[in-house]
């Protein structure tokens, strides 16, 4: 259902954007997608594009989050919880038309579109430079995580049906090699500051000089899958990257509900007159619960104070696993099965279970980076709110999370030397993470903000986390004896890489690069399921390509790794 609303929430946001836009007079008679590569609106184009890679960017994440328990997933197996229609869209929107429907707004690829502007700027007198630079930009990201997410992409034999109607995939060093070709194309192109010629920016309005950090940014995080230390700190030393919240790239979504609708995809899916639609994720919920994180009542607006099974009478009819005894791989190792206290009420990794009449008494998406309501304790008398609704909190006014500064100093403390140069980092990405995500208190009208964490709270629980990092021990807590999740300390790796985690809530893309790379945290929730397969080393391929392709065959399973996963053991990452 998440995905469902998701969808259509894109497609009128899509919608909402070339609407807005003056068109050329066109021969309606004549679909678009018919027009010469000269004929189109290079402003419309560019829209169509950066869609494109907005909704790509939330799919991805999605799946990101889900398999890193950041965000819950439902199912016990992961094969059949991705199946090859998973990378469907999000291949599609990258390449080519197949699963865009009229009123999309992207039914034409991105590749497809960047190469008519391209074809547009060289025809033309007019400089449409700029729209082929930061094309070139998402189109560069889009093929760093297609490689990072199936393995191998298209891209030699894209773009060109009369010679390679079949194309083969590239190698995934091909593809890495051909996207940091496309940021050096995009940064001689951006750093001339190109006029946008009308264009609208739905980034950085026209600032070609953050274009270049984005630049340098994904440079970052594609050094640092491939382990490229000097590549990585040669960006560090030239100081243009995002470093600061005001670079963040970040996509910002409106207030409208209908004719167009251009909420958060979650706000749409939680703030219904039937309430929430999602279920938030129980390890993310207990970790902040239990670490005092500043951040909890941004992240997740809760609608009742207590939670079945919990600190509330189990409830077969709301609940349904609070009735239920744990099995064994959760009761020994101390793991909450079901049930979150004070509620937030969430659903643990895996969990398969029907949904009940818990619209409103679940906890709902909150005002980061929803933009729905901030949680200052609204429960009635008998401990409920009066609940999600349209228009409730920020109206859906949040972000699309893409790379901010706070990940960036996490992937510098992954990189960093030392223990004492990985805790800076940590310090100061937890400083960004929740300065930026305190800033979105105001987005809710309504809200009593003087249960929002006081400066001096935040500082305790930031000196709170970067001290048990420091006087932790290196290693994986799952290696030491009679563990329990609940009473074995952390080590150093797993408090690094849970903080990270809870940092990228609403964007988490690396989380999925950052656990096969290094399998922390080693403290996350198992499935409910003993053995829920393999855990997804890389996804499928997406099965509509498979089919119209013949030079490409599926996986059999989840198996395969991207060729910067040098972990090879069965049983990797080992919380799974």
């Amino acid at each position: 259902m998440k995905k469902i609303i998701k969808y259509f929430s894109f497609v009128a946001l899509a919608l909402a954007s070339l609407i807005a836009c003056e068109t050329t007079e066109l021969d309606l008679t004549v679909s678009p997608n018919d027009l010469a590569a000269n004929q189109g609106d290079p402003n419309l184009i560019l829209n169509a594009i950066q869609l494109a890679y907005v909704s790509n960017m939330d799919a991805i994440s999605d799946l990101g989050a889900e398999v890193t328990r950041i965000d819950y997933m439902f199912g016990l197996d992961y094969f059949n919880n991705y199946q090859g229609n998973t990378f469907d869209g999000i291949w599609s929107r990258t390449y080519s038309s197949g699963f865009n429907t009229t009123g999309s707004g992207v039914q034409v690829g991105m590749a497809s579109n960047i190469q008519a502007l391209e074809v547009i700027d060289s025809e033309t007198d007019t400089d449409f430079s700029f729209h082929v630079g930061i094309g070139k930009v998402m189109q560069a990201h889009m093929l760093f995580l297609l490689t990072d997410y199936l393995g191998q992409a298209a891209f030699s034999q894209s773009l060109n049906p009369a010679e390679f109607p079949a194309p083969l995939l590239d190698s995934g060093e091909d593809v890495y090699a051909a996207a940091f070709g496309l940021l050096d194309e995009a940064e001689a192109i951006l750093s001339a500051s190109p006029a946008t010629q009308g264009a609208t920016d739905l980034f950085y309005l026209g600032d070609t000089g953050k274009w270049i950090k984005v630049i340098n940014s994904i440079r970052l995080r594609s050094y640092l899958n491939t382990g490229n230390t000097a590549a990585f700190n040669a960006v560090i030393a030239g100081n243009n990257f995002i470093s600061d919240s005001s670079d963040d790239f970040q996509f910002r979504y409106g207030t409208s509900e209908l004719q167009p609708n251009t909420r958060h995809p979650d706000y749409v899916a939680d703030y219904t007159p039937s309430g929430a639609g999602i279920y938030q994720s129980n390890w993310t919920m207990e970790q902040m619960l239990n670490t005092g994180d500043p951040r909890i009542r941004y992240y997740f607006y809760r609608q009742s104070n207590t939670t079945p099974g919990a600190d509330a009478p189990p409830s077969g009819d709301e609940l349904s696993c609070s009735l239920a005894v744990p099995p064994v791989h959760y009761f020994d190792g101390g793991y909450t099965y079901c049930s979150v206290p004070e509620g937030y009420w969430g659903r643990s990794h895996g969990n398969d279970e029907g949904t009940p009449t818990d619209g409103f008494v679940r906890t709902a998406s909150g005002v980061y980076p929803a933009g729905g309501l901030f949680d200052s304790n609204a429960f009635g008398p008998n401990g409920i709110t009066t609940g999600v609704g349209l228009g409730f909190g920020g109206g859906g006014a949040g972000i699309e999370p893409i790379i901010l500064a706070s990940y960036v100093d996490f992937w510098r403390g992954e990189m960093a030397a030392t223990d004492a140069e990985k805790s800076a980092f940590l310090r100061s990405g937890l400083e960004k993470s929740i300065a930026k995500v305190q800033s979105f208190g105001s987005l809710d009208g309504t809200a009593d903000l003087s249960f929002a964490p006081t400066a001096a709270e935040v500082a305790t629980f930031i000196d709170n986390i970067v001290d048990a990092y420091d006087n932790a021990s290196s290693g994986s807590t799952l290696a030491t004896n009679n563990f329990n999740w609940q009473t074995t300390p952390r080590t150093k790796e797993d408090i690094f890489a849970e903080q990270y985690f809870i940092t990228m809530y609403g964007g988490g893309t690396e989380a999925f690069n950052y656990y096969r790379k290094t399998g922390f945290p080693t403290t996350v929730l198992p499935n409910w399921q003993l053995n829920p397969g393999r855990f997804p080393r890389t996804f499928l391929y997406p099965q509509n390509e498979v089919t119209t392709n013949p030079n490409l065959t599926q996986k059999s399973d989840l198996s395969e790794t991207v060729f910067w996963d040098t972990n090879t053991d069965s049983n990797f990452p080992p919380a799974n």
